[in-house]
């Protein structure tokens, strides 16, 4: 295609900035429909971000002959369906992480892809931010010689909803797949998957300590990857605010690398001759330099490669990690 012209299925809180905008930013990119089911929100979206039209049912954003490529951006939930029937109807999707509610919609969403021809892209975008290629470029050249160990610290207090019984989706296993560890550990999970490769061998618990929801509140987990590398983690969603803490640490046998995975704190190098310090900023819209080479694929500006294949990985990952609390 010449020209990717947008449709986005779920104009909600993710795609005000993160997302929704990046689409007109990029070059032979443009946001031509959005759909919400709720016809008013949806309209508003579409006056206040300039969008030509808007729809409150899925299908008919999906048949607008205008629109050739989907961004599927509801809840997890819906992934499967709405982006098996976007490719049915044949055109390519961009998927919001996790890829889907667990491993087996996952696979079904490849499947399909790979019986209709259309590309599969799923929303794993740090892959392509500044100071994550860095880590990457920082590993590959070996500064701090063949990794060993990697260190998982994500520990979040809960919301003043979830504390008021007012549960957001992300905590409902029947909408999101699991609680928060589905949501924001995906992102570590995709990260080391991008810089290390497929996950090998996974362990893990999970279960709910403070009782404010059913999903899992506590994880931990350890996992293999290639050249036996471990890596350890451990996620509590149920800590005070002061000890909030969001980490992950890269050892090597010549230095370590440390850095955040949500706040965008400054990357540590340490090695024998010292300690560097490599600043990046977030972006404003911290999808687009993930859109932006998606774009080049659908325009055959860049070879195609199949994000959705790494996505499903992670999503197994973290089936595997859960897997006893769903099983109990």
């Amino acid at each position: 295609m010449e020209k990717v012209n947008w449709g986005i299925l779920g104009c909600g809180d993710v795609t005000e900035v993160k997302s929704g905008p990046a689409f007109n930013r990029v070059e032979n990119s443009r946001l031509v429909a959005v759909m919400r089911r709720n016809a008013e929100l949806a309209a508003d979206y579409a006056r206040r971000h300039e969008v030509p039209a808007w729809y409150s049912n899925a299908d008919d954003l999906i048949h607008d002959k205008n629109v050739n490529a989907i961004y599927v951006a509801t809840p997890p939930g819906s992934h499967a369906e709405l982006s098996i029937q976007a490719m049915k109807a044949g055109k390519p999707v961009y998927v919001e992480k996790p890829m889907a509610l667990n491993y087996a919609e996952c696979r079904q969403m490849i499947k399909v892809s790979e019986e209709t021809g259309m590309p599969l892209f799923v929303a794993y975008y740090r892959r392509a931010l500044p100071g994550f290629v860095k880590v990457k470029e920082l590993i590959g050249s070996g500064t701090i010689g063949p990794v060993k160990l990697i260190n998982l610290h994500l520990y979040k207090s809960p919301s003043r909803e979830e504390q008021n019984g007012a549960l957001p989706w992300r905590v409902m296993p029947e909408i999101s797949g699991g609680g928060h560890f589905f949501d924001l550990a995906s992102h570590q999970l995709d990260y080391l998957d991008f810089l290390f490769g497929p996950v090998e061998g996974v362990e893990g618990v999970a279960f709910n300590q403070a009782g404010l929801y059913k999903a899992e509140d506590i994880v931990s987990a350890h996992f293999v990857f290639g050249q036996k590398i471990l890596a350890t983690g451990s996620w509590c969603f149920s800590v005070p605010e002061f000890l909030q803490r969001d980490s992950i640490e890269i050892i090597g046998e010549k230095g370590s690398i440390r850095m955040s995975c949500f706040d965008f704190t400054p990357i540590e190098l340490i090695h024998s001759s010292g300690r560097q310090i490599f600043e990046y900023s977030k972006p404003k819209h911290v999808q687009y330099p993930y859109i932006k080479p998606v774009v080049e694929e659908l325009t055959g500006r860049r070879n195609p490669r199949n994000t959705a294949i790494s996505a499903a990985r992670t999503s197994r990952v973290m089936d595997e990690v859960v897997s006893g609390y769903y099983t109990r």
